[in-house]
């Protein structure tokens, strides 16, 4: 069992995670986490978008959530990233594509097409 102050610390430190994940944000990012999703790689598709997301400061802009499956296993991992009534869907990511469309999309709001299900 963890002390009082031992668990003070451990909230404290994953404050920032926490804060990506609720409240009003200019972006939503929902990663495809079923079962198809994580052994396809998901998991490591949704860590370096919260690790990219705290690293450029974007804490406040962008919300980032899990969902289970999104339907297009053969396409997995997947994210959507959702802007008012826009929508995008990603597939097939990868980490180092995930930086990009941070850097690309949601830093630039130019959407990296050629990652999503319609270039598919």
């Amino acid at each position: 069992m963890k002390t009082l102050a031992e668990l003070s610390a451990i909230r404290e430190r994953m404050k920032s995670k926490v804060s990506l994940r609720e409240g009003e944000y200019s972006y939503r990012i929902v990663v495809g986490m079923a079962t198809c999703g994580i052994a396809a790689g998901a998991r490591p598709v949704m860590n370096a978008l919260l690790e990219e997301i705290a690293a450029k400061g974007l804490e406040g802009k962008v919300q980032v959530s899990q969902t289970g499956c999104i339907g297009i296993c053969q396409m997995e991992p997947v994210f959507e990233v959702f802007s008012g009534e826009e929508k995008t869907t990603y597939v097939k990511m990868t980490p180092e594509k995930a930086k990009e469309v941070i850097a690309s999309h949601i830093e630039g709001g130019k959407p990296l097409t050629q990652y999503t299900i319609g270039e598919m």
